[in-house]
């Protein structure tokens, strides 16, 4: 009998899906609403547009996203695929040319034959005996948010997300910054603008006096901690910038060979090096704040923005109330979810939700589950969405806490997590799906 799956979402998580489907002779309806209807964030028409960093994070297994990424790999993941062949230089880090990497993954999806393309919004979600993977993310649609809240009973729960400025390279004073990674680690990727203490404390109380875009007026302040504000951040204190994205540990300047008080990154853009975004600077500032608070910065006195920073709304499941590790709504048989709506946090996460969801869906009708060992990174994912023994649910990262413990302790914390991503990969390796 010919199978087909409905796909709500041409984000990371719904193209991730569709591929894994089509790639196994499933027939595709991939819904997504854009040209016709835009978000807030997005700026193009492509799938899997990136809309705030261009960073995939690390890249190396003893890392757990980075072990994820692997994982993926060798599940055949497109995203990751597209990422490998579309990457900029970011030292040990995975960060993709973002116009390029959407664009290969649009022209991979829409011309495969088992993928039909649909541009459309959908408003509810699709009843009946095919099954349907939502992957609309966290801006999905109100209508659509709605019927979600409708049919699951649940009121959303929420979080605000940030992007950090885009600089064209040639406005940028190379005569004051300096090419390095931190420790020299890779390659050297990253231009770094050195600031004395008085230009770090110029820049700070500027920053912290700044005026800030209006949220509406219902709406509270709930931010995600690895998206939050550079703004909110400085609020805190000076030294939570000078110990975090500020930091200048291990970036001393090859002019002086001494270490700055502060340090600003700037990461590559895109392929041609003509684009920078600074690294942990997401702010929600309007944008002539921005413009002068950037101007603070050594190096970027003339700096050309061509992407201002913004914050949108991000909605996301009660997920251990609602779904099981195979991300299928509990209550429903034919209703799967995937992305960051379902409380994974991240551009590889989300996606790695997608293959899940994606598989399981598959062999939905044989009532056969897929569900990857809690020993593996993208198990353990599934595994915590669906626990549901913290009071205070919260969007969370890959990470090794999360994953099953080794069974004797080990305290040296590189060969510790070695054991953990040789394990899993050994794992995955005699997992059997098809």
């Amino acid at each position: 009998m010919e199978k087909k799956v409905i796909v709500i979402g041409a984000g990371l998580a719904g193209s991730e899906a569709a591929w894994q489907l089509a790639k196994r002779g499933v027939n595709v309806d991939l819904y997504e609403m854009r040209p016709k209807k835009m978000t807030p964030a997005h700026k193009t028409q492509n799938f899997a547009e990136l809309v705030c960093s261009n960073s995939l994070r690390a890249n190396n297994i003893t890392n757990a996203v980075g072990l994820l990424k692997e994982e993926m790999r060798r599940l055949d993941s497109l995203i990751i695929k597209c990422a490998d062949a579309t990457q900029v230089p970011a030292g040990g880090a995975l960060a993709v040319d973002r116009d390029k990497f959407s664009e290969m993954i649009t022209e991979t999806i829409k011309n495969h034959p088992n993928i039909n393309v649909i541009e459309e919004e959908i408003t509810q979600i699709p009843k009946g005996d095919i099954p349907v993977v939502v992957a609309t993310g966290p801006l999905t649609s109100d209508a659509l948010s709605q019927d979600i809240r409708t049919y699951t009973k649940q009121e959303g729960l929420y979080f605000y997300d940030a992007a950090a400025p885009i600089i064209e390279k040639d406005s940028i004073d190379m005569n004051k910054v300096y090419l390095k990674s931190r420790y020299d680690k890779g390659e050297a990727a990253y231009l770094n603008c050195p600031m004395t203490k008085d230009e770090f404390f110029n820049f700070y109380n500027a920053l912290i006096t700044a005026e800030a875009a209006p949220l509406k007026e219902f709406e509270k302040e709930i931010y995600f901690e690895g998206c939050m504000p550079f703004e909110e951040m400085a609020k805190r204190g000076e030294k939570t910038l000078l110990f975090g994205p500020m930091k200048p540990v291990g970036l001393e300047d090859p002019k002086t060979d001494k270490r700055p008080y502060a340090v600003v990154q700037l990461r590559q853009d895109n392929s041609e090096g003509t684009l920078y975004n600074i690294v942990g600077f997401q702010t929600h500032l309007k944008w002539g704040e921005q413009k002068r608070i950037i101007n603070l910065i050594p190096g970027l006195e003339n700096a050309n923005i061509v992407r201002y920073g913004v914050m949108h709304r991000n909605t996301y499941l009660n997920s251990p109330q609602l779904l099981e590790k195979t991300y299928k709504l509990k209550e429903e048989k034919n209703i799967y979810f995937a992305g960051q709506m379902t409380g994974v946090e991240g551009y590889v996460e989300s996606a790695a939700s997608g293959i899940v969801a994606a598989l399981n869906a598959l062999y939905n009708q044989e009532d056969k589950q897929i569900i990857f060992s809690t020993e593996t990174m993208i198990g353990a994912m599934a595994n915590y969405i669906v626990d549901n023994t913290s009071k205070n649910f919260q969007p969370m990262n890959a990470n090794f806490g999360i994953i099953k413990p080794l069974p004797e302790r080990i305290k040296d914390k590189k060969e510790k997590y070695e054991r953990y991503a040789n394990r899993s990969l050994e794992i995955l390796e005699n997992f059997k799906i098809d």
